[in-house]
C-alpha cells in the first residue's frame, strides 16, 4: 500500500489486530507494514515510533468504552458497568495488561475513562483523595484479575510455536497437581468436577470479588458521613 494511502488510523487498527494475536513481543514495523503491504519506513509518516504505536492502540481501545450516564443509573450500576467493561476490554486484548509494566498509558481516551471514573465515584458521595481511593481501588482489582487471562495468552503463543513448550507446560502443571494434593483444601477443591483445572477459578469470580469490594467502599463512605 503507497505511503500516501496510508492513514494513521489504518496503521492503529493493524497494529491492534497484530497486538491481539502475536503480543506487545510480535508488534514491529516490519510485521505491521506486510499486513498493510507496505514499506515499515512508510509507518514513520504517521507514527513516531513503535512505543508512540502502543499508546495509540492502547488509548483507541480506552476511547471505544461506553460510559454510563449518571442521570440514569445509580454510582453503584454505573461503576459495576465501567469495571466490567473495563476487564472485558482487558481480557479481549491482553497486550494492554502487557502494556502497564512497560508504558506509562495516556491519551484523549484514557482521560475522558479516568474523568468519569472519578465523577462515578463523586457521584456516590466521596470528596477529593477519597473519590481517587475508590477509583483506584477497583481499577487495581480490575487489572489485576485479568493479569491471569493476560498470562494465559502469552503462555499459548508460546506453546503454539514452541513444541517442546508444551511438554514443559504439561509437565509443570501435572507437578502442581501432585503438590496441591498434600493439602485438604486445594485436594478436595481438585477432586470436584467443577475445578479440575489447579489454576481455574470457580465461576463468576470476578463479579463475586467487585460486588464484595464495592460493599466495602460503600460501608467506608457511611463511616466517613
Amino acid at each position: 500500500m503507497p505511503r500516501d494511502t496510508l492513514s494513521r488510523d489504518q496503521i492503529v487498527r493493524a497494529a491492534i489486530t497484530l497486538l491481539d494475536e502475536e503480543g506487545l513481543e510480535g508488534l514491529n514495523m516490519r510485521a505491521l507494514g506486510k499486513r498493510l503491504d507496505s514499506a515499515a519506513t512508510a509507518m514513520y509518516w504517521h507514527v513516531k515510533n513503535k512505543d508512540n504505536l502502543v499508546l495509540l492502540a492502547a488509548d483507541q481501545m480506552w476511547s471505544e468504552l461506553t460510559l454510563p450516564d449518571l442521570d440514569q443509573v445509580s454510582w453503584r450500576a454505573a461503576a459495576t458497568t465501567m469495571a466490567a467493561d473495563l476487564h472485558q476490554m482487558f481480557i479481549r486484548h491482553p497486550w494492554l495488561v502487557q502494556a502497564f509494566a512497560a508504558y506509562v498509558l495516556y491519551g484523549e481516551g484514557k482521560a475522558r475513562h479516568d474523568d468519569h471514573g472519578l465523577a462515578v465515584y463523586e457521584a456516590a458521595g466521596f470528596k477529593g483523595d477519597q473519590a481517587d481511593q475508590a477509583a483506584g481501588a477497583v481499577f487495581t482489582y480490575v487489572l489485576g484479575n485479568a493479569a491471569g487471562a493476560a498470562a494465559t495468552a502469552s503462555l499459548m503463543r508460546r506453546l503454539d510455536k514452541d513444541d517442546a513448550a508444551e511438554k514443559r507446560f504439561q509437565d509443570a502443571m501435572a507437578g502442581a497437581k501432585e503438590i496441591a494434593m498434600r493439602y485438604p483444601r486445594l485436594r478436595a477443591r481438585l477432586e470436584t468436577t467443577a475445578a479440575t483445572d489447579y489454576a481455574a477459578a470457580p465461576d463468576r469470580t470476578f463479579e463475586s470479588g467487585l460486588q464484595a469490594l464495592l460493599d466495602g467502599l460503600e460501608r467506608r463512605l457511611n463511616e466517613w458521613s
